[in-house]
């Protein structure tokens, strides 16, 4: 039930009807097709107006007590305006309320929408004027809305009949001049224009095309045009209840696509009496565009307040995280270069103690091998024939002397040698000096007396390099 009240509300909004019961015949006839009703409401609409040649119950609208006007010329026939998803819902009355609504915040509220959306081919309207070719190889590099082409043809037909010395109308769509309005913190100018009146060409000359207006309305104001005899502009002149024609209005933009009309200025008017009530409006609007802006601005330096308190935080959140990481990073190094310590240490440790150990088990071995040694020279003997008397000489000047029997070998010397621990080293010969023999391990097996040390030898002890 929501969407239908919706669709009734918004088929009541475009078309300007304020019969409900034929609004509702009318999309149940279209079985609710929002677009195609709107397309068979004004395609209807301008059969009927030709039909009659010249309408008149519009012309009754359309004239003033000492002069009457000619009727509406009627739209193209078959376009919906699908610039608008939602309707334009006029709010008229004074600006005291508009204000008090406004100064909530509304009128800056939500996201800004580019204004050339339309002119990019982004809106839901793609048809191109009539008369297009719809050839792929003559289509337009940047295809453009509906909207936005009747805008365009209108600033073109502008220009061409009354200069460029004109109001800068905007070449977009309604909307998209309504959000490029509220961006810029303006009013928006709105100028429909009757090609057929007889006071449109005098009104054009003589007021829209003046120096004074044309400067004015360029400064404070976005302006937007459009000709009756297109589809937007038609559907602007129901939605703004236009009965006569020069007609212009100046419009705000409100909240869900809704727009508050604070001044609406019908028939031909001088530069003057446009100046006098434009200049009005906007002193009368400017504390809300004032607020508007103001407000926007708060919401820009609070956004960009909050971007710089992010980035400093974020950049201090880094400095702590790098810090810690280095902390990290310089506890892992010191832990590695205690372990390797601790490591080289105990081998150190471990080396002293094989070492010790080992000097140990070879004193402990030479100890042994001394005694057994000493064991196996026997008993000294006494003096006697057969007995060989040695003196051994160490590098040290240590003097042994022992007597061997002449029977014993050479290797009996060494081991007598070796039993004594004079030495420390495990290589060295007996040598005799006069004459020089030495006694190596060729002679090892000779007794005492076949080496020719019987009855008594002087030897000493010569360390092998």
């Amino acid at each position: 039930m929501a969407d239908v009240a919706d669709k009734l509300a918004y088929f009541q909004a475009i078309t300007g009807l304020e019969d409900v019961d034929l609004c509702t015949e009318i999309l149940a006839a279209h079985g609710w097709d929002l677009e195609l009703a709107i397309s068979s409401f004004t395609t209807t609409t301008s059969h009927a107006t030709t039909a009659n040649g010249g309408g008149d119950d519009d012309n009754n609208n359309l004239q003033s007590s000492s002069q009457s006007e000619p009727p509406l010329p009627p739209p193209p026939p078959g376009l919906a305006w699908k610039i608008i998803k939602l309707p334009v819902s006029v709010i008229s009355g004074s600006l005291g309320l508009i204000s008090g609504a406004v100064g909530l915040g509304l009128w800056a509220a939500g996201g800004v929408l580019s204004y050339s959306l339309g002119f990019m081919g982004l809106g839901s309207g793609s048809g191109l004027g009539s008369g297009t070719s719809s050839s792929s190889a003559q289509a337009p590099l940047v295809s453009v809305s509906a909207a936005t082409t009747e805008a365009m043809d209108f600033v073109a037909a502008f220009e061409r009949d009354y200069g460029m010395g004109r109001p800068n109308f905007v070449s977009e769509g309604f909307m998209d001049a309504l959000q490029r309005s509220r961006n810029s913190f303006k009013l928006l100018f709105v100028y429909l224009h009757s090609p057929d009146h007889p006071d449109t060409p005098l009104f054009c000359r003589r007021t829209l095309c003046s120096d004074g207006f044309v400067e004015f309305v360029n400064q404070n104001f976005v302006c937007w045009g459009g000709s009756i005899r297109a589809s937007e502009g038609f559907k602007m002149s129901n939605s703004l209840k236009a009965s006569r024609f020069p007609f212009c209005a100046l419009v705000m933009a409100a909240t869900n696509q809704r727009i508050a009309l604070l001044q609406q200025v019908e028939g031909p008017k001088s530069p003057e009496e446009m100046l006098v009530t434009l200049q009005r409006v906007l002193e009368e609007s400017s504390p809300v565009l004032v607020a508007a802006r103001l407000d926007a601005e708060e919401r820009r330096n609070n956004a960009r307040l909050r971007e710089e308190q992010d980035a400093a935080y974020r950049a201090a959140l880094e400095a702590d995280q790098a810090r810690e990481r280095q902390r990290r990073e310089e506890e892992e190094r010191l832990a590695r270069e205690a372990a390797e310590a601790e490591r080289k240490l105990k081998e150190e440790e471990e080396a002293r103690e094989r070492a010790a150990q080992e000097a140990a088990e070879k004193q402990a071995a030479l100890a042994k091998l001394r005694e057994e040694k000493a064991q196996s020279l026997g008993e000294e003997p006494e003096k006697g024939p057969n007995v060989t008397q040695v003196l051994v000489r160490f590098p040290n000047g240590v003097r042994k002397e022992r007597r061997f029997n002449s029977t014993v070998t050479i290797q009996s010397l060494y081991d007598y040698v070796d039993s004594l621990g004079c030495l420390e080293v495990e290589n060295y010969s007996l040598v005799s000096n006069f004459p020089r023999v030495v006694y190596g391990q060729e002679k090892l097996a000779l007794s005492l007396k076949e080496a020719g040390l019987h009855p008594q030898a002087s030897l000493f002890v010569e360390l092998s390099s």
